[in-house]
């Protein structure tokens, strides 16, 4: 019996963390900003698809902004710099136009909300803040993709909010990424972060490594997720194998959050009923604290009961993860070096 406490205890102890985690996320306040506030001038970096600009929704949101200061938004059809990471690229030449010392990047197809501005650069300003990043929410346009965007609404989102909660301070989304370009420029700029496949996380990390924090903005973006089983299974492994590359050890402890999973080896093994119905309980409550309170998702709140299969899914990713270092990323094929480098591409 000792070993079905074992087997389910570390699991429901993640899905506690989440809901304190999630919890905190939600009480999180910042100081309110009088009229004297010197608002800085903002230039947002948007890339996009080659020869696409980003969707009209995504720009009208990026457009409509309570913000006090100025606010520039660039983003470009030309072709990308010649660097591994194409997004870069584009980002690299979207620089060399920004006129203004705070920047936002945020990936094309990013919607965000009225007071998104106002709220990520508030954050920003806070003493020894160096980079902020947001939450996000995805909405999907299919079977396989609304799946996926229920496994970011109560997976990928609540561990960001876990490794915040725990102390990791290195992170960064390219739903946002807010940070002064002095700062960049004294990591070492775009130019360092050209090669990786992570170039959020990079980004991220050499500014953290300044001294300086990354925190998360009490705010909520919304992204989109497109494509079949077999688009969403190769974009997960993707992700997988990025991961695993960028932090391997943290990588390595990923099942210890699949509840799912140790859901179905408990009743496999005869576990106590109790015991896993007590687990299968704290899952679909941390589903519903992250996905639905913190990130308003609109899958989450349909399909929360569905997270202990999102789990069993997970972790066929996770084993993949680990099987390769090569993952298809929009029209190429990709292969990584061991520090998430992307050493070739193929176009298909």
């Amino acid at each position: 019996m000792t070993w079905c406490y074992i087997l389910l205890a570390i699991p429901a102890a993640y899905q506690l963390l989440v809901i304190v985690a999630a919890i905190r996320f939600l009480r999180h306040r910042h100081p309110a900003s009088g009229a004297s506030v010197d608002w800085p001038a903002v230039s947002i970096l948007k890339p996009s698809a080659q020869g696409e600009l980003p969707p009209a929704a995504a720009l009208r949101t990026h457009l409509d902004q309570d913000y006090p200061g100025t606010v520039e938004l660039l983003s470009s059809t030309d072709d990308p710099l010649p660097v591994a990471n194409r997004k870069v690229g584009k980002l690299m030449r979207l620089a060399g136009q920004a006129h203004y010392a705070t920047w936002i990047l945020n990936d094309a197809d990013i919607e965000v909300p009225r007071d998104y501005v106002r709220t990520v650069i508030r954050t920003l300003m806070e003493p020894g803040v160096g980079l902020v990043t947001c939450l996000y929410r995805a909405h999907g346009d299919s079977t396989p993709s609304r799946f996926e965007a229920l496994g970011i609404a109560t997976d990928f989102m609540p561990s960001v909010l876990v490794a915040r909660l725990i102390g990791i301070r290195e992170f960064g989304l390219g739903a946002t990424l807010a940070f002064r370009r002095g700062d960049l420029d004294r990591s070492g700029g775009l130019a360092v972060v050209a090669d990786y496949i992570a170039d959020d996380y990079q980004l991220a990390k050499g500014i953290t490594h300044l001294g300086l924090r990354a925190e998360l903005a009490p705010t909520v973006v919304q992204t989109h997720v497109h494509g079949n089983w077999r688009q969403v299974w190769q974009h997960q492994v993707r992700w997988a194998r990025t991961i695993r590359c960028s932090r391997t050890v943290g990588f390595a402890g990923l099942p210890l959050a699949q509840a799912g999973v140790w859901l179905l080896a408990a009743v496999l093994m005869g576990a106590d009923m109790r015991l896993a119905g007590a687990l299968l309980g704290l899952r679909w409550l941390s589903a519903w604290v992250g996905g639905v309170m913190v990130l308003d998702c609109p899958v989450a709140r349909r399909r929360w009961w569905l997270t202990p299969a999102w789990d069993v899914f997970a972790f066929a990713v996770w084993v993949a993860g680990w099987t390769g270092r090569s993952a298809v990323w929009r029209d190429q094929r990709i292969t990584l070096d061991n520090h998430g480098r992307i050493v070739e591409s193929v176009t298909r």
